[in-house]
């Protein structure tokens, strides 16, 4: 009988993600067919403090990372032994946090021989839109927009990543977070902000567009954020729990607006007909549906995960790992963790 090789038969990838306060594995075949997505939240902790809480964050990666990866393999259905490698994020984020996850990865790949691909979280945000779409090819703009992050990316066709601009302060979900915190309407603030806003008229209130026409392709949200609260402090009514949706949906599309324009901007600039949007604040349902009419009227193909994998998750991670396992890419047990780290 003649031996299959790596080309003619599913490759399985276990994908470990600690890189904030979720603790995620995930089972991916071939890059594309998830067989299991386990996610461990950490929201209920934080929510009293209103923000993540890195020691804390940490400690609950130790107690649920063996849990949640077993059950990754459970739901799979596959023994590790069946892996082929393990992909796993070390950089940027929480160390603590991204400790765990690589000790975890480590133990694995020294204890079963198995290789060892330590990847980059924005980068595989990028990859989570290769997930449904694997035959896309390189040559492309992405945008990543997630608490820590509001930043776009130039991908050449050989999948070369440069940064083509950044926020200048607070990213977009940290903008969403810390208003939500302001007008205590709890943690995470980006999903309730969503929820709220679909009861809001978002032309009620009127914000400013922070950075819309500067000339480049940074972002800026901090001034933003200082409107709102400057507005609520001069008007009180504002802060009226009947005035919430408005104040809330009039904040969410200033966000929209920028994040929108100067993509499609970016896009045409560089001449992109396609554009990967990926990150947790790319699960706001006002955002894709802006996206998808810009990109519709000017002719460009936009692309953007299903809401679970905009959110942090080891299956991009996993499908990452596939694709530079395939390019020989593995890492040796020495690597580290890194807080932050460009692309």
């Amino acid at each position: 009988m003649k031996k299959r090789t790596m080309t003619d038969r599913d490759i399985y990838i276990l994908g470990i993600e600690t890189s904030c306060d979720d603790t995620c594995a995930s089972v991916i075949a071939n890059g594309t067919n998830i067989l299991s997505n386990v996610v461990s939240s950490q929201n209920e902790i934080h929510k009293k403090y209103g923000g993540v809480v890195p020691e804390v964050a940490s400690r609950r990666h130790i107690e649920m990372i063996d849990i949640v990866i077993m059950e990754a393999l459970s739901i799979a259905g596959k023994h590790i032994e069946e892996i082929d490698a393990v992909s796993v994020t070390n950089r940027p984020g929480l160390i603590g946090s991204l400790l765990v996850g690589v000790g975890a990865a480590k133990s694995i790949c020294y204890s079963k021989s198995l290789p060892l691909i330590a990847v980059n979280h924005l980068e595989a945000h990028l990859y989570s839109n290769m997930i449904e779409n694997p035959l896309i090819e390189g040559g492309l703009l992405g945008l990543i927009v997630s608490g820590g992050h509001s930043s776009l990316y130039l991908v050449d066709r050989e999948w070369n990543i440069t940064e083509v601009g950044h926020t200048v302060d607070d990213a977009a979900g940290e903008a969403f977070d810390k208003i939500a915190r302001y007008l205590g309407l709890g943690y995470p603030g980006g999903p309730v902000i969503d929820r709220l806003a679909e009861s809001g008229s978002e032309d009620l209130i009127e914000f400013p567009r922070p950075m819309m026409e500067s000339g480049d392709f940074n972002f800026s949200f901090s001034g933003l954020k200082t409107s709102l609260i400057y507005r609520t402090k001069k008007h009180r009514e504002l802060m009226d729990k009947g005035s919430i949706p408005d104040l809330v949906a009039g904040f969410q599309k200033a966000v929209v607006d920028v994040l929108t324009h100067k993509t499609i901007a970016a896009a045409r600039k560089y001449g992109m007909e396609r554009v990967f949007v990926s990150g947790g604040v790319a699960a706001n349902s006002r955002l894709r549906e802006e996206f998808l009419r810009l990109g519709s009227e000017n002719n460009i193909r936009i692309y953007i995960p299903p809401a679970g994998l905009c959110m942090d998750n080891a299956a991009m991670v996993g499908c990452l790992g596939y694709h530079r396992l395939k390019r020989g890419l593995t890492d040796d047990f020495e690597i580290d963790v890194y807080s932050r780290s460009d692309l």
